[in-house]
């Protein structure tokens, strides 16, 4: 008599059968597009995705849509399981390309190995992620084992930031035992440590005067402003992990006027809360020749850094441990420069497991893409890690 197969390969078995019917909710998801600035579109977006999870998973058994004022909103539904462990799955639904871009995107050819690629504006970060979660849920639910309640978050402001969303992600977060993020994998690795990021914006104040009659009564805000670019970038320290990037300038009302104001952009990377807090101090104590120009910060830090905690290590082992189970590559894991609403997460001290979504290349970018192949055993991976958290993770 033939055994019956272990939990583990009846799931990976089923996402395989499916694998056609997740790729094609995951083009359904592409196909509306849905840039972080288009309000409209992220409404229209936002309805389609809840109607995809009704029906891949029936109504949920509670909801709410948080209105996102200039941000899309972000909507939480709540699928009641029978074991006792709670799981939030966080996606967003925002991209960064405006609407449109589908209409022109070409589509990549086989990579150099013959392997079959998907691409999209947004397929990879991060809408195969959001599809592959939902399908996680239902495979899991039709194996027939003990499932945790799961909370879907989904968000439409995480390229800008997560502005009105992150008071949403928190609350949720310290109400569940574990937070999973379907953001995509690196290379199939999963990430557990990012980087902290601050999108600050500095402005110099100097004295207008004529150029050429009376270029002695002027403090060229310009000529100190390129003075704190260039003190601020030796400030930078890529050894400890801490970037630091000036995009975007803008300055001066005319080329025979001595620049009263000018702007900077400074996008900063930092690995560690102590980089974080040794930049701001180094930027405050920089000098410009002038002192009649007057140097003004806006600290704007966006996201803590996110380092693997003790709460999220035993996540790690189990979600390696369901890996091996399943039969697939040994579990990687790995840190990346790019943050997201795992951060805010990690930051509270609680467990959380950033990048199991997609996996492909190009977030971003115009080729960004998907391998087709990978989907049955990333969505296998989710829906595995839902059957082992029916009770709260232990570390």
């Amino acid at each position: 008599m033939t055994a019956s197969p272990a939990p583990a390969a009846t799931l990976t078995t089923r996402a395989r059968d499916a694998s056609s019917r997740i790729v094609d909710d995951i083009l359904t998801l592409v196909r509306h597009e849905t840039g972080s600035y288009d309000l409209p579109a992220l409404a229209t977006g936002l309805d389609l995705l809840r109607e995809l999870t009704v029906e891949r998973l029936g109504r949920p058994d509670h909801e709410q849509r948080h209105p996102g004022g200039e941000c899309g909103d972000t909507l939480t539904l709540t699928y009641a399981g029978s074991g006792a462990g709670h799981v939030a799955l966080i996606g967003h639904y925002d991209t960064v390309w405006p609407t449109g871009t589908l209409a022109g995107w070409e589509q990549p050819g086989a990579s150099e190995d013959g392997r079959a690629r998907l691409g999209g504006p947004g397929i990879f970060d991060m809408k195969t992620g959001l599809a592959q979660g939902i399908w996680a849920l239902k495979l899991a639910r039709e194996s027939g084992a003990p499932l945790p309640t799961v909370t879907f978050l989904f968000n439409g402001d995480e390229e800008i930031g997560s502005l009105s969303s992150r008071p949403v992600i928190e609350e949720l977060a310290q109400k569940v035992d574990v937070t999973l993020v379907l953001e995509p994998s690196a290379h199939g690795a999963v990430k557990t440590a990012r980087k902290g990021t601050g999108i600050f914006q500095v402005t110099a104040t100097g004295v207008e005067s004529h150029a050429g009659l009376a270029p002695q009564d002027g403090a060229s805000a310009i000529t100190a402003l390129s003075e704190f670019v260039v003190a601020a970038a030796a400030v930078a320290a890529p050894e400890r992990g801490t970037t630091i990037n000036t995009g975007l300038i803008k300055g001066g009302s005319a080329i025979n006027v001595v620049a009263g104001q000018a702007t900077a952009g400074v996008d900063i990377r930092v690995s560690s809360a102590a980089e974080q807090d040794r930049v701001d101090a180094e930027l405050d104590a920089i000098k410009v020749s002038d002192p009649r120009v007057r140097i003004d910060i806006d600290h704007a830090w966006n996201r803590p850094p996110m380092t693997l905690n003790a709460a999220s290590a035993p996540l790690l082992d189990l979600a390696r441990e369901v890996a091996r189970e399943q039969g697939g590559a040994p579990l990687r894991d790995t840190a990346v420069g790019g943050a997201s609403d795992a951060n805010f997460v990690a930051a509270l001290g609680l467990p959380v497991l950033c990048g199991i979504g997609a996996v492909g290349d190009g977030a971003h970018a115009q080729g960004e893409f998907i391998y087709p192949d990978t989907v049955p055993g990333q969505t296998a991976l989710v829906a595995g890690l839902l059957g082992r958290l029916a009770e709260p993770l232990r570390g």
